[in-house]
């Protein structure tokens, strides 16, 4: 088995203090854990335009780059989650074009609803894919100087890959090809019918894992707290309070985590905050163990490949 060591991270939407983020390291499934070593990371390289790892100093993020009537690329951060794509002012403005504010709609976000305006574009290429007359909603924020959200209702026949190593995203249409030697499967279901979610256990607790490349830190539901609280103590517990694309605040508490496993990977050293969110009652998720798997884990991987025409998710750790 896979492990991976990860310490507490934080959020730029999360309030509270937090140390800073120590880096992962992965070991070969014959490495007794005892041997795992915490590593000091320097970061050389150009700061990343498209896929970011988690480092000590930093969340990881997905961006990919979108083209909007032919003007761009511009970044929208990749967020499996999100049932619609968005926009900020700012990108409004580079895109010379203005919202429609007789239009208004409802906004679903994690932690809350608000009516937003919304912006009708002719043409988004993403990729391979080439969509026409699109409506986007405009949101204040999206994510530390994004341009953007894509969401990935459009990209149902698409295979994503994210090179966290080597700041690389690819979006194709899927060809059903196979995993990559050297790469774990994971089999996906999807709520919605576009959220990816996989099977996981936490400290003996089984989960629904929702893979949620929007989320910077992971986060569990009430059900899944009360279900670890039952069979250990609350390690290391700390104030956290999410704030979600709508701007609505949600109060929450976060503990040290026992190893998170995903089929034949095994996280440790994660945190999870435990939020009753909003997102969780819309999935019908509050009244079984659950969370949102968000960038503190899923930036700790070398590769990470989601294949919706396969139902897959595909991952390569760090080679240490």
């Amino acid at each position: 088995m896979a492990v991976l060591a990860i310490a507490a991270v934080s959020t730029v939407l999360v309030a509270q203090q937090t140390p800073p983020i120590a880096p992962p390291t992965s070991v070969a499934p014959s490495a007794p854990l005892e041997e795992v070593k915490l590593e000091e990371v320097k970061v050389t390289a150009p700061e990343p335009r498209y896929v970011a790892p988690t480092l000590r100093d930093r969340i990881g993020r997905i961006w990919a780059p979108v083209t909007i009537d032919g003007k761009g690329p511009l970044r929208l951060v990749l967020d499996t989650g999100a049932s619609r794509s968005a926009l900020t002012p700012a990108a409004l403005n580079k895109l010379g074009i203005q919202p429609d504010l007789d239009r208004m709609v409802l906004l679903r976000g994690t932690t809350g609803s608000a009516r937003v305006p919304t912006v009708r574009v002719g043409q988004v290429e993403i990729g391979d894919l080439l969509a026409e007359r699109q409506t986007m909603v405009v949101v204040d924020d999206a994510f530390g100087g994004a341009d953007g959200v894509l969401a990935t209702t459009a990209l149902r026949d698409r295979r994503i890959l994210a090179d966290f190593r080597r700041d690389r995203i690819e979006i194709t249409r899927s060809s059903g090809e196979r995993a990559p030697p050297g790469f774990t499967t994971l089999r996906i279901k999807l709520l919605d019918r576009h959220v990816p979610w996989v099977e996981a256990m936490v400290g003996g607790v089984r989960v629904k894992a929702v893979i949620d490349t929007g989320a910077q830190s992971t986060i569990g539901n009430l059900a899944l707290r009360d279900a670890l609280l039952a069979k250990r103590r609350e390690v290391d517990p700390r104030e956290e309070g999410v704030i979600g694309v709508t701007g609505d605040l949600q109060a929450g508490r976060s503990m040290a985590a026992p190893a998170i496993q995903l089929d034949k990977i095994m996280v440790r050293r994660a945190r999870i905050n435990f939020v009753d969110l909003h997102i969780f009652q819309r999935w019908q998720l509050r009244d079984e163990p659950a969370m949102l798997l968000g960038m503190d884990v899923i930036g700790v991987l070398d590769t990470v490949i989601l294949d919706y025409r396969r139902r897959e998710l595909q991952v390569r750790l760090v080679d240490r």
